[in-house]
């Protein structure tokens, strides 16, 4: 996921050229929204949050050190902002989805096959993660649809790896106990 080629664009957009920005914006925007849709449940939180990670990302780009990816860098900022809605959306007692929120919108003919014959457990699961802790939450999510491995998580997340696979194997038991629960 790294490459040489996310650091010759930052350098780049800080030089002043926008279009830099442009082409690491269009390189990572359909992975920012997946993964806040992942993290929040519907797709106007998760359109919302990628927008947000989009501008922080636009602003706050000079201030990326290259110590790390960009996409580590990045995926600190999706985490961020997606448990910030979060907390909000329990503040306000929004944090149960309605089902017409929650429904997955196909988006090719591949797409429509895989919703066709996975929908019934795609919604098991994705109610199951609804009940998770955020920070259990994060980890399922990140483990097993950006299947990133426990170093990298831990980079983004900061939590150790012991940490990480103790809060995994308790958001994997969770949501097994979930969704066998409706079979």
């Amino acid at each position: 996921m790294v490459s040489e080629n996310d650091f010759e664009l930052i350098k780049k957009f800080l030089a002043g050229d926008e279009s830099a920005f442009n082409l690491i914006a269009k390189k990572y925007q359909k992975k920012i929204y997946w993964h806040a849709r992942q993290m929040l449940g519907n797709h106007l939180d998760a359109d919302d949050v990628t927008q947000e990670v989009l501008i922080v990302i636009y602003k706050k780009l000079g201030s990326f050190n290259f110590n790390s990816s960009l996409f580590t860098w990045i995926y600190r900022i999706i985490n961020t902002r997606s448990l910030n809605l979060i907390r909000r959306r329990k503040i306000k007692n929004f944090f149960s989805l309605d089902d017409d929120e929650n429904t997955f919108e196909p988006t090719s003919k591949e797409d429509i096959v895989e919703d066709i014959t996975n929908r019934e457990k795609l919604n098991q699961v994705s109610k199951a993660l609804e009940k998770l802790p955020p920070k259990q939450r994060q980890i399922f999510i990140m483990r097993n649809y950006e299947e990133l491995s426990y170093e990298e998580i831990s980079k983004i997340t900061g939590i150790t790896e012991g940490g990480l696979k103790a809060n995994y194997f308790h958001a994997l038991r969770k949501v097994l106990e979930l969704t066998n629960e409706k079979k």
